[in-house]
C-alpha cells in the first residue's frame, strides 16, 4: 500500500473541512424543503453549492433528474480525492459503492420486467466512466430479463454475489435480496483495504463500523428471509476485534432474530439494540437506524484529527447523506409531501 505524502493529506485535509463547511444549514435544507414545485426547488438549488451540479439540467425536471445531477457532482469530488492522495484503500473502496448502487437498480428493474427506456434515466454512469466500467452496467441495462442482465455481470466481481442473489429473489420474492448481496462485493473490498492499510487509523474506525453493521444486518435479514445458515456465512466478510467470527456464527446458530441481536450486549453495540420494536422486520430497521447514528458519529469525529485519510472518508461520507437528504427533498416536492413530514426523514448529521 503505497503511503500518502504528506502535501497530499494537508490539501485533503484542507478539500475535507471545505466540504463540511459549505453542508447547508437546517434554514437551507428548511427553505429547500418549502419549494412549491420542481422549479423553484432547482431555482433555489442553484442558489448553493450544488451550482455547478445543475448546470446541464434540462426542462422538465424530475426528482429522479435532481438525484442524477446530484450523485454525478459527489462522484466526481470523490474522484478528486481519490486523485489526491493516490494510494488510499479505503477511498477507493467506499467509490466502488456508486458502481453497486447502478446494478443494484437496473438487476430490481430486470427483475420487475422493467425496460432500457424505463431504467435509463434512474442510473448515473459517471463513476462507471471513471474506472472503465461502463459496458457492464450498459450490458445489464439492454438485457430483456433478469437472466441475461445477470449473465452479463460474468467475468466481473459482481457475478457471483449478483448470481446468488437472483436464485434467493426467485425462491423468496424480496427485492432487498439484491441490496445485501450486492453490498457483500463492496463491504469484501472495504473489508480487505481496511486490513491492508496500517496507518489510517480514522479511517478505520469509519470503515470498521460500516463492516460491524453490514454483518450484523446481513445475518439478521438473512434469517428473516430464510435462508439457509451456510447462506447467511457466505454473506459475511471480513471480521472486526468489535464483533469477531465467533460471535457472528453464535448469531448464525440462534434461531429467533432478537435473540441472535442478544448477542451485541456483550459488545460496544449494545447501546444500540433496539427495545420496542413491534416485530422482526422493524427491529432490524431500527438496528439499521442506530447504526447509521453511530456512523454519522464516527464521522464527525474524524475531523477533530489533522491530515488523515479518516477526514477525507468522513468527508464523502457526510456529502453521502446530504446527497440523500436533498433527493429525499426533490422526491417528495415531485409527491406534494408537506414540507415537515419531508424534514422529519432527513438524516441530521449533529
Amino acid at each position: 500500500m503505497s503511503k500518502i505524502s504528506m502535501p497530499a493529506k494537508i490539501f485533503g485535509t484542507v478539500l475535507s473541512h471545505g466540504i463540511r463547511g459549505r453542508m447547508l444549514s437546517k434554514g437551507e435544507l428548511q427553505a429547500l424543503a418549502e419549494s412549491r414545485d420542481m422549479d423553484e426547488l432547482v431555482t433555489r438549488l442553484k442558489n448553493t453549492v450544488y451550482l455547478d451540479a445543475f448546470a446541464k439540467l434540462v426542462k422538465p425536471y424530475t426528482a429522479e433528474k435532481i438525484e442524477g445531477a446530484l450523485r454525478e457532482y459527489l462522484v466526481n469530488t470523490h474522484a478528486k480525492m481519490v486523485n489526491i492522495t493516490g494510494g488510499s484503500g479505503i477511498l477507493n473502496a467506499y467509490f466502488v459503492k456508486y458502481v453497486i448502487w447502478n446494478l443494484k437498480i437496473v438487476l430490481k428493474g430486470k427483475a420487475l420486467g422493467k425496460s432500457y427506456e424505463e431504467l435509463l434515466p434512474k442510473v448515473n454512469l459517471r463513476a462507471e466512466e471513471l474506472v472503465g466500467r461502463r459496458d457492464i452496467i450498459v450490458k445489464a441495462l439492454v438485457a430483456k430479463n433478469l437472466d441475461e442482465a445477470i449473465a452479463a455481470t460474468a467475468g466481473s466481481e459482481f457475478h457471483e454475489d449478483a448470481s446468488k442473489a437472483a436464485v434467493a429473489y426467485k425462491e423468496k420474492g424480496d427485492l432487498r435480496l439484491f441490496d445485501t448481496y450486492l453490498d457483500h462485493v463492496f463491504y469484501h473490498d472495504l473489508g480487505r483495504a481496511m486490513n491492508a492499510e496500517s496507518q489510517s487509523i480514522d479511517a478505520k474506525k469509519i470503515a470498521s463500523v460500516d463492516i460491524d453493521s453490514y454483518n450484523i444486518l446481513a445475518i439478521l435479514r438473512g434469517k428473516f428471509w430464510g435462508l439457509s445458515s451456510a447462506a447467511i456465512s457466505e454473506l459475511i466478510v471480513t471480521t472486526t476485534p468489535k464483533v469477531p467470527k465467533d460471535l457472528l456464527q453464535k448469531m448464525i446458530n440462534i434461531e429467533k432474530i432478537t435473540e441472535a441481536a442478544g448477542e451485541l450486549a456483550n459488545t460496544v453495540y449494545k447501546d444500540i439494540i433496539p427495545q420496542n420494536a413491534a416485530d422482526d422486520i422493524e427491529f432490524i430497521l431500527q438496528l439499521e437506524t442506530n447504526f447509521e447514528a453511530l456512523g454519522v458519529r464516527r464521522v464527525l469525529g474524524a475531523f477533530r484529527s489533522m491530515f488523515s485519510v479518516g477526514i477525507m472518508v468522513a468527508a464523502i461520507k457526510l456529502m453521502i447523506i446530504e446527497v440523500r437528504n436533498l433527493s429525499a427533498i426533490a422526491a417528495g416536492i415531485e409527491q406534494m409531501v408537506p414540507p415537515e413530514t419531508i424534514l422529519a426523514r432527513l438524516i441530521k448529521p449533529e
